[in-house]
């Protein structure tokens, strides 16, 4: 796979639970992956203070960016 190819299946995945972030007033954006297998992400709006955004880091956009990009090995929020 590409790093073209990495990059728009993470946007995939993304796109996916975007809905979910924007409905609590928040949002994401795709930083960088480095070695094409670590996601660097910024959570923004309502979801940087959000008391659990940690868990939606870990159980919402982790798990959804490894469900179309397997060898994703981790995924961690870049803060501002």
């Amino acid at each position: 796979m590409t790093g073209q190819e990495l990059h728009d299946k993470v946007q995939v995945a993304l796109e996916e639970i975007r809905p979910f972030l924007k409905n609590d007033g928040g949002d994401i954006e795709l930083l960088e992956i480095e070695d094409d297998k670590h996601v660097k992400v910024k959570l923004l709006g309502t979801c940087i203070d959000c008391t659990v955004n940690q868990m939606t880091l870990k159980s919402g956009v982790e798990m959804t960016i490894k469900k179309h990009v397997p060898q994703i090995e981790s995924v961690t929020n870049v803060k501002a």
